[in-house]
């Protein structure tokens, strides 16, 4: 996953930890070597227009939408057709009211008809202030959630891991960010929903309350799912 900084000071760009503290709860239940929080990619503005988030100050987010509404102005001088021509009327409109394209209510197929155009406030958009500037890996918890991410869980042996994927996509899909392998040769998955997991305090004992249960490759991941793959090696 990939976030782009606009107009937000003080965060060093590269890799950044998502400090989740639900994975240092899990650390606390399951023994392992190490706790290995799930990352993501923090780039400039100049590659705002490729990440997958933006993480804008309230003066960036203001620069963002004035970007947009003058691109909209300009497309709509140029007589589109009348399908993109509504759209492009009603994302002007909620523009000049200081909103983003992204909370513009467009449905999938008036968003397929702008879509080459890329609207960069059509991306996920997540205001910091200085506050969150300051505790930037805790922050991101938050960005990643607005972002149509969720994350799962492997514990126990040489690490408790949490990894990002995105949010509806299915165990083989979740097998694949960790090893290809797991995706390729996937078997079963082991689920224990987070809840459970704490509730009985931990892996092992969740296994006692039968709160495991066993799901096929088209299972729907779910926020903080405490996973285990069985694959084909």
């Amino acid at each position: 996953m990939k976030v782009g900084l606009v107009g937000v000071a003080g965060v060093p760009l590269g890799k950044h930890k998502v400090k989740d503290p639900r994975l240092d709860q899990a650390d606390k239940l399951v023994k392992a070597d190490n706790k290995t929080y799930a990352f993501v990619d923090v780039v400039g503005e100049e590659e705002a227009s490729t990440a997958d988030a933006i993480v804008a100050s309230p003066e960036g987010r203001f620069d963002l939408i004035v970007k947009d509404l003058e691109f909209a102005e300009t497309r709509l001088e140029r007589n589109p057709p009348a399908a993109e021509k509504a759209v492009l009327e009603t994302i002007k409109a909620h523009l000049e009211s200081e909103g983003v394209v992204a909370e513009a209510g467009l449905t999938p197929e008036e968003l397929h008809l702008i879509e080459s155009h890329a609207f960069v406030t059509a991306k996920p958009i997540v205001v910091a202030e200085a506050a969150d500037s300051a505790t930037f890996d805790n922050f991101l918890v938050r960005v990643v959630s607005a972002s149509g991410y969720i994350s799962f869980l492997t514990v126990g042996g040489s690490e408790n891991r949490a990894w990002l994927i995105r949010k509806g996509a299915t165990a083989q899909e979740a097998g694949g960010a960790i090893h290809t392998d797991i995706q390729k040769g996937f078997i079963r998955v082991e689920i224990i929903g987070y809840d459970d997991f704490v509730a009985a305090g931990g892996e092992t004992l969740a296994k006692h309350a039968n709160k495991m249960r066993v799901e096929t490759k088209s299972y729907v991941m779910q926020d903080y799912d405490v996973a285990n793959f069985r694959f084909k090696k």
